[in-house]
């Protein structure tokens, strides 16, 4: 089974919201709420993977903080080695692409959305993490 690197950011405002993008209809995980990313080039940097793909999709500029780690998601037909990292917002122009929606939600809020499978560990271990502050 091929192995896709992925790169996704756990992007904070400045009073601690959170914000996830739900994948638009007729993209795969369609409806399901993500931390964005996308793919990693050959020979690119995960960090800068990372700021292009939301410029690309979100006209979302950020400043990557420090890598959280990495989990990797079996779907029926591929691979995915997910790579966070915890990211500032610089700048939101709030174009969606691929997107169809956005929110920026306290982190203990995290579960009440329907969220893509490969991100469910990163979200648990926010929450985790919330509740240990």
């Amino acid at each position: 089974m091929k192995t896709l690197n992925v790169v996704c950011g756990l992007i904070f405002s400045e009073d601690g919201r959170l914000f996830l993008a739900r994948k638009a209809q007729g993209m795969p995980h369609q409806g399901k709420w993500e931390f964005p990313g996308g793919k990693i080039e050959s020979g690119e940097e995960p960090q800068i993977a990372l700021q292009r793909e939301l410029l690309e999709e979100l006209d979302m500029e950020i400043d990557v903080l420090a890598f959280l780690g990495s989990n990797i998601h079996e779907y029926p037909d591929l691979r995915v080695k997910l790579n966070a990292y915890k990211c500032r917002l610089v700048r939101f122009g709030e174009q969606l692409t691929d997107h169809d929606a956005f929110v920026w939600i306290l982190p203990n809020e995290l579960f009440f959305y329907d969220l893509a499978e490969a991100d469910i560990p990163l979200a648990k271990l926010i929450s985790k993490e919330c509740k240990n502050e």
